[in-house]
């Protein structure tokens, strides 16, 4: 696949290494002269120009990309580059800097297909390390919303009962289900819940500690809510 980014900062340049390590094709575009360089220097093609306009993004065969990749530190370069390479009929994944423009953008740019916030996803890898072992953040979905990965303790109130008796919070609910070892698959209601066994929940930010306590269980917090506690 080809790919195009804007940007060869540190976002742009991690990306693009990752998509070059898996074989992909790589053209970055870079308006400073010294980042253009640096990224020369490792090797990657580099067309040094402002990534907002077309002559540049063609220059780029934006026309020839699977997806352009807007990630520079400049919001409105990433914004006007996305709608330049959705008009070329190529996905398009937009970096924002800043959390609360989210929802705007969301709500305006329909031709951007993808909104990352690279800030916020180096929030959720400390937020991993900080929670501990049992319980692993995959995703925010929205900025009240986030996909996590619980494994169930011996000390779970939850332990020994089957999913259909699981009651978590209103503004939680339950995507997948493996058991310890196995693969991750969709749920089914006979299935018992055993320590080491996983669920992917999808649930709101303020729901999460109750989410905790009912599938990882916390001895110092109050027992949270259970199917048939």
């Amino acid at each position: 696949m080809r790919f195009v980014i804007i940007g060869a900062g540190r976002v742009g340049l991690r990306t693009a290494r990752v998509l070059q390590e898996e074989g992909h094709g790589v053209t970055l575009i870079e308006r400073d002269p010294a980042k253009a360089e640096r990224a020369r220097k490792q090797d990657y093609e580099v067309i040094e120009g402002d990534g907002s306009r077309e002559d540049v993004l063609e220059d780029a065969s934006v026309d020839e990309a699977d997806a352009l990749g807007a990630l520079s530190g400049d919001l409105n370069t990433n914004f006007a580059a996305c709608l330049i390479g959705d008009h070329h009929g190529c996905r398009t994944v937009l970096r924002i800097d800043e959390d609360y423009r989210e929802d705007i953008y969301r709500k305006y740019a329909r031709e951007v297909d993808e909104i990352i916030y690279p800030e916020r996803l180096g929030a959720i890898g400390a937020k991993n390390a900080m929670l501990g072992g049992d319980i692993h953040a995959i995703a925010d979905i929205a900025q009240h919303l986030q996909v996590v990965e619980l494994t169930i303790t011996s000390e779970a109130p939850t332990a020994g009962y089957t999913i259909s008796e699981l009651q978590l919070p209103a503004n939680a609910t339950v995507l997948a289900f493996g058991k310890r070892d196995a693969a991750v698959g969709i749920p089914s209601p006979d299935e018992s819940i055993e320590p080491g066994d996983r669920l992917i929940v999808l649930a709101d930010f303020d729901v999460l500690d109750d989410v905790r306590q009912i599938l990882v269980g916390d001895a110092s917090r109050a027992t949270a809510q259970a199917g048939g506690v």
